[in-house]
Formats: structure tokens, sequence, C-alpha cells
């Protein structure tokens, strides 16, 4: 006979069997999403500068090669304005300040970081990880030739040229079809998957969209040439971003050599 007082049922075995099984579950996802919070970064191979890239031209060299050089020029700055360490931040970098402005230019909160530090206002500031932080010191000026000589391979990376939206051919190298005998479809996509099964278009499906204009990032790159009166170095090769654009300058890495394997 049914009881009316509305009383639950008691749950079976089976069920709260599946409940323990399902919050231990739980538990487990949740101790490991914990543990993915902890940010890693790499480390760089050593403290780098912040430039302003000029265009491009032809260097000859001594035996009259002809070699494609990207011209980067410096503006005031390249100031250590803050240097973290392990036991005040968890970690050793030095974070450094590029381009000096106004007043006006920042808000409070930046303006009091820097005077902080004792520097001009700057308007660019990034942050160079480091296995360690000795010799340097807030206010420190750092000086491209004291850093990088002749010869010596670099990381170049910036903010890329934006295209724009553009299709899948300009985006990523597809084939058109034909253009004559009665096709229809030239630059069009094509399929993207089937309907059926799976019913939905898998995620990082190469299609239109947003081109350019993103973080890139152009490895081991040759210094040409050091100007110390005009104050610019001369690259091989191309880098990301139209001039006037900003980019960070590094020491290559490479593994086992200049930067830990693990």
């Amino acid at each position: 006979m049914t009881s009316c007082r509305g009383e639950h049922p008691k749950p079976s075995l089976s069920f709260s069997f599946s409940f323990s099984l399902f919050r231990n579950k739980a538990s487990s996802l949740r101790k490991r999403a914990s543990s993915s919070l902890v940010v890693k970064c790499g480390f760089e191979a050593g403290v780098g500068v912040m430039g302003t890239k000029l265009g491009m031209m032809t260097f000859f060299e001594p035996s009259g090669t002809a070699v494609p050089v990207t011209v980067v020029g410096f503006r005031e700055g390249n100031v250590v304005t803050q240097v973290k360490t392990t036991s005040t931040d968890g970690y050793d970098s030095v974070q450094v300040g590029y381009r000096r402005v106004r007043d006006r230019k920042l808000t409070k909160p930046e303006l009091g970081h820097l005077q902080k530090a004792g520097t001009v206002p700057l308007r660019h500031l990034q942050e160079f990880r480091l296995t360690s932080v000795e010799g340097f010191e807030s206010g420190n000026q750092i000086v491209v030739e004291d850093i990088f000589k002749e010869g010596d391979l670099v990381d170049v990376s910036g903010n890329s040229i934006g295209k724009g939206f553009q299709g899948g051919i300009k985006r990523h190298n597809f084939k058109r079809g034909p253009m004559t005998h009665g096709s229809k479809s030239h630059r069009a996509l094509g399929s993207i998957g089937a309907g059926t099964t799976p019913g939905h278009v898998y995620k990082g499906k190469k299609m239109p969209g947003r081109m350019g204009g993103t973080k890139t990032k152009i490895r081991k790159l040759k210094i040409v040439k050091i100007d110390k009166d005009l104050r610019v170095v001369m690259i091989k090769g191309a880098v990301p971003g139209k001039p006037g654009n900003l980019l960070r300058i590094t020491p290559a890495k490479i593994v086992g050599k200049n930067i830990p394997k693990n």
C-alpha cells in the first residue's frame, strides 16, 4: 500500500553507487582543473628589446651578395621598469618599457607603476622570463649593442598585417575548381562535413574567416648589421607587420644550449 505522507523513497543501491562514482569523478576533474590553472611560460634565451619596424631594403655584403634586410629602429626606452623574483612573484622575469609618451596618454595606475620604478612615462611594457635576474635593477638602460652582435640569431615577434575577411583560397591556400566545362564551383569552399553523421561541422575546420592581425614570431633570423650612429639594426629577411609596427627582439631559443630542456 502506498503512503500518502509525501515521503521520498529510499535510493536504491545501484543509484547510490552511480552517484558516488559520479561524485568521485567530478572531484577528480576538479582537482585536474585546479592543477591545470598553473600558468606555465617558456623561458627566454636572454633579455630582449623592443623596436619599431622602419621598412625593408637591400644590403650588399663585402662579397657583393645582395641580402634583403628589415631595418628596425629604436625610440627612447628599453628601460627596466620592474624585476620579478621567485620570492615575490613566483617566477623570475624582467619587465622592460619602450617608447616615451606624454603623461596624459597613460592612466594613473600606469603612471604610478612607472614612477615607482623611477622612469619616464612609457607606452609599451613587456616581460622577459629568465632563469636568473641577477644584475638587473629598475631604471637600468638596455643597450642593443651590449646584448646583440652582428651575426647573432634572434627571434622577432609582432602583430602581422591584417587582411580582413578572406576566403579559403587566400587564407588556407585551397585549390579552385574548374573555370570552364560547365563547372559552377570556382572559388567556393565545397563540402564542410557529412549531414547525418556526425551532423555538425568539426571544430577547427579550415573555412573563410578573418586573416592576419595576430601575434606572429619569426625564429632564427640573422643580424646583418648594427649601426650605432643611426640607432638601427638590420635583420635578414622579413618580420611581421608593416612599417611603424612594434617588434619584440630576443636571442634565438636553442633548446639545450641557451635554455633548459625541461
